[in-house]
């Protein structure tokens, strides 16, 4: 691990500071999502877990910055950030965008040395999964997609001067993940719980299933009634699988 940088502050955001922590979580935010949609996980599990959500670059306080549209640099921007943490037993939870975050910085942190004990890779379809996707290249279409996920941008689409605040953030985001590709065969160590809605248009249930291809560890796979947003939608219910983890870590029989 080496020593924090003071640019650091401006990916981490910790809501609720734990000041003894015996393990830490990161969150990684759906595509035009922001850190603030953890707050509710934040409180959940302070003071005991270290809850560290990631501030992407182009929106709320970082709405000046330059929008990262490829999600391998993104990818090893988090990295560059998460290695300079003070060492705990770390896990992830990434929703949609975020979980194939979270896959790739586990592979990143695990050539470390430094992997996480579990990724929950939340409303995304396997990595090896395709689909021909291309929002990104009319903002029209990503509008559409919004309406369509009913997530919490969709707030915003009634307010023109807040969605062309926002739009530079959800286009870059949107080409993120759209042209993103898995290598071949890539796989992380670490056990990964699928967490997936029963009605998710973004994700079928063999393409939730296809996660067992990429990790040499056990795989769970958690279905919940809802849509895309199914972690919002059913919160309480997905904030009770992350205490039972939380929970079998300190107690050993995590697995």
């Amino acid at each position: 691990m080496s020593q924090p940088s003071p640019g650091d502050e401006l990916w981490c955001r910790r809501f609720h500071p734990a000041k003894n922590p015996a393990a830490r979580l990161v969150c990684l935010p759906h595509a035009g999502g922001s850190a603030s949609f953890y707050l509710p996980v934040a409180a959940a599990l302070s003071p005991d877990v270290d809850v560290l959500a990631i501030q992407y670059p182009g929106r709320q306080d970082r709405r000046t910055e330059q929008s990262i549209d490829d999600l391998a640099v993104l990818g090893d921007r988090i990295y560059e950030v998460l290695r300079r943490q003070p060492e705990l037993p770390t896990t992830f939870l990434g929703h949609s965008m975020g979980a194939v975050l979270g896959f790739e910085l586990a592979r990143r942190l695990e050539a470390d040395g430094q992997g996480p004990v579990r990724l929950f890779a939340s409303g995304r379809r396997a990595p090896s999964t395709y689909r021909d996707e291309n929002a990104h290249r009319s903002d029209d279409a990503i509008l559409a997609e919004v309406r369509r996920l009913s997530g919490t941008a969709s707030a915003l689409l009634g307010d023109e001067e807040m969605m062309r605040a926002a739009m530079p953030s959800l286009r870059a985001d949107y080409k993120a993940v759209e042209t993103y590709r898995c290598e071949p065969g890539a796989t992380v160590d670490c056990p990964i719980t699928v967490l997936t809605g029963d009605n998710d248009p973004k994700t079928t249930l063999d393409e939730a299933k296809a996660w067992t291809q990429h990790t040499t560890g056990s795989i769970d796979l958690r279905v919940f009634t809802g849509g895309h947003f199914f972690i919002s939608e059913r919160s309480k219910e997905v904030l009770q699988v992350l205490e039972q983890h939380f929970r079998d870590e300190r107690a050993g029989t995590s697995g």
